[in-house]
């Protein structure tokens, strides 16, 4: 099996950017690479994560439990895997980096959630996709951390910039917050490694954060 290196963080944290930059150094070095985004927009199997974000099943994150929410997610990365980059994680060779896995369901989902149900929530989630689905489980994970504010200020300016419209993740301040902190607790919980995207309220460059990663993952 290949290696499976995943970029976790809040929207805005600069997750797709990472990736990119990732794939570019590993590129460089000649190390055979795959890249990975989830959700899988446009594949038939986000249907139902598309539904969601748009706000068809509620308009409010709340309003979809976290355990459904949970299963549309992993429909959409099963679906992905099995007809898809299975054969490139068969590759000892090769090394997988995604933005956003199954971990995002973990922050995103915990954060409905009550605190004292975290601990169940997690060793559910986990059984269930990478037991019971037979997803690959990831070698790193690495959590893009900052700020809940600054992160949703990214947002906004990611959205006047280019035209997209926010999901219903995006548009609520509240529940980013409590993702912020649940993420926190995912990452201790799964021995993620952590990097702090804005010290004392001071993004860093996209390179920085890239060398940060590198010097975490030992590539």
């Amino acid at each position: 099996m290949g290696r499976m290196i995943v970029i976790e963080g809040l929207d805005g944290s600069g997750k797709t950017t990472q990736g990119n930059l990732l794939a570019q150094y590993l590129r460089g070095r000649g190390i055979p690479m795959r890249p990975l985004s989830f959700p899988d927009y446009g594949s038939r199997g986000c249907t139902l994560v598309d539904m969601y974000l748009r706000g068809d099943l509620g308009k409010d994150p709340d309003d979809i439990n976290g355990y459904a929410a949970s299963m549309f997610y992993a429909a959409d990365r099963y679906i992905s895997y099995t007809t898809d980059w299975q054969k490139d994680y068969d590759n000892p060779d090769t090394v997988i980096v995604a933005t956003r896995y199954t971990t995002a369901n973990a922050y995103h989902q915990l954060a409905k959630l009550p605190r004292e149900h975290w601990e169940t929530f997690l060793t559910w989630l986990y059984d269930f996709e990478y037991t019971k689905l037979g997803l690959p489980e990831p070698d790193d994970v690495i959590l893009l951390s900052m700020d809940p504010v600054l992160s949703s200020a990214c947002v906004e300016k990611r959205s006047k910039e280019t035209g997209t419209k926010k999901d219903i993740h995006e548009l609520d301040a509240d529940y980013l917050a409590r993702c912020h902190g649940a993420a926190q607790y995912a990452a201790q919980q799964g021995g993620w490694k952590i990097i702090d995207c804005a010290p004392a309220g001071n993004l860093l460059s996209p390179e920085k954060i890239l060398t940060e990663i590198i010097y975490n993952l030992d590539l």
